[in-house]
């Protein structure tokens, strides 16, 4: 019975919160930016770095020209 309140209050301390009065220097949002791009980089650095192990995992693997062929002569 008591867990049917937990989404009320929840909702009421979300919705019924006092003002923070903060003050955000200019170097905030510098600092934002800078999270951000180098949140984009490391994605894509972690793209980059699966993308080629999953495209070394499609390949083929060619026969060096020093093996014979394993292939049947008729």
């Amino acid at each position: 019975m008591q867990l049917a309140f937990l989404p009320i209050v929840l909702i009421y301390l979300y919705t019924h919160s006092a003002p923070a009065w903060a003050y955000l220097d200019p170097s905030t949002g510098s600092m934002v930016i800078s999270a951000i791009v180098g949140l984009f980089a490391s994605l894509a650095l972690g793209l980059k770095t699966y993308w080629y192990k999953f495209k070394r995992l499609l390949r083929r693997a060619k026969p060096s020209p020093d093996e014979p062929p394993t292939g049947k002569a008729d």
